[in-house]
């Protein structure tokens, strides 16, 4: 009874009895329901705060481990991407070097029209421009056009035909935009205004000639643009062309960044990576690679 309060004989509740023994029939005396009912929630509490304590862990560790498999996916990753890089940086040292056979002999008559798309932050880069386009005459390309969005190669083509000797500009030598056998390098300078709002300006111009031949009157019937005739509006302002037979884009984006997409319908197009890592050895790879892709044309 010593365990029991004096006031009212209610036990005391820090007593390891309480606990042990909840009931007691010694503890029960003097016990209300509701005291009852609290006891038997506080024994209910001690025995889930480890239960609690135990789940609570075990969302930590396995926190812990789904942290630790993301970054070894992502060390993987990395590790792979290095390692092709690597070895794509090694091919290409040999292949400038000249030590791998099969690059040696390349096709270059399969090539009629290269085009090459440079990222605007690149296009700025006038020296590696010129570099490349001496690359490609070294390897007997005659017809090169050089595309970037904001046009950055047109306001420079002055500087790159002076530095270039030799090269001249496709609009100047190639009438009806057909392509000839000449000694120099023809180049052509494209940029987006080449694109849509050429397309726009083409239209314009077929609704004028066809406003002209009367064609508004109540007695015509609906007017059916053919393809040769839009492609006869684009070479009226100036933005016709023939169409690439490989496409080399430098830069991070892997798409045309906007090149005139009625010029690409048979065109291989191959990314090459920023244009401050070019190297000699990935333009003859991406040419070879070219020169050995059969082409079906849709048959």
């Amino acid at each position: 009874m010593d365990k029991l309060s004096k006031k009212g004989g209610f036990p005391n509740l820090s007593s390891p009895e309480v606990f042990l023994f909840p009931f007691s029939p010694l503890l029960l005396q003097g016990l209300t329901p509701s005291l009852l009912c609290c006891l038997c929630l506080n024994r209910s509490m001690d025995f889930t705060r480890p239960k609690r304590m135990l789940y609570f862990w075990i969302d930590k560790i396995r926190n812990v481990l789904l942290r630790l498999s993301w970054h070894l996916v992502h060390a993987i990753i990395n590790l792979c991407y290095f390692t092709m890089g690597m070895v794509h940086g090694l091919e290409s040292h040999l292949i400038s070097r000249g030590l791998l056979r099969k690059y040696k002999s390349l096709h270059i008559s399969k090539i009629h029209y290269l085009a090459i798309v440079i990222e605007s932050e690149d296009a700025c880069r006038t020296s590696n421009v010129i570099e490349l386009l001496q690359w490609l005459a070294a390897l007997g390309i005659k017809h090169v056009s050089l595309y970037d969005n904001e046009g950055l190669l047109k306001k420079s083509k002055d500087i790159i035909l002076e530095k270039f000797n030799g090269a001249v500009l496709f609009q100047d030598t190639h009438e009806n935009n057909v392509l000839l056998d000449q000694p120099q390098m023809t180049l052509e300078f494209v940029s987006f205004s080449d694109g849509k709002e050429a397309v726009a300006r083409a239209a314009n111009v077929l609704l004028m000639k066809y406003i002209k031949s009367g064609g508004t009157g109540s007695n015509q019937g609906e007017q059916i643009f053919t393809e040769s005739q839009m492609s006869e509006a684009l070479k009226t302002v100036g933005s016709g062309g023939p169409e690439p037979d490989l496409l080399l884009i430098y830069g991070p984006a892997r798409c045309h960044l906007g090149f005139p997409a009625w010029r690409m319908r048979y065109t291989e197009i191959q990314h090459m990576g920023p244009l401050t890592c070019m190297t000699y050895g990935s333009l003859i790879k991406a040419i070879y690679r070219f020169t050995t892709v059969r082409q079906n044309y849709g048959k």
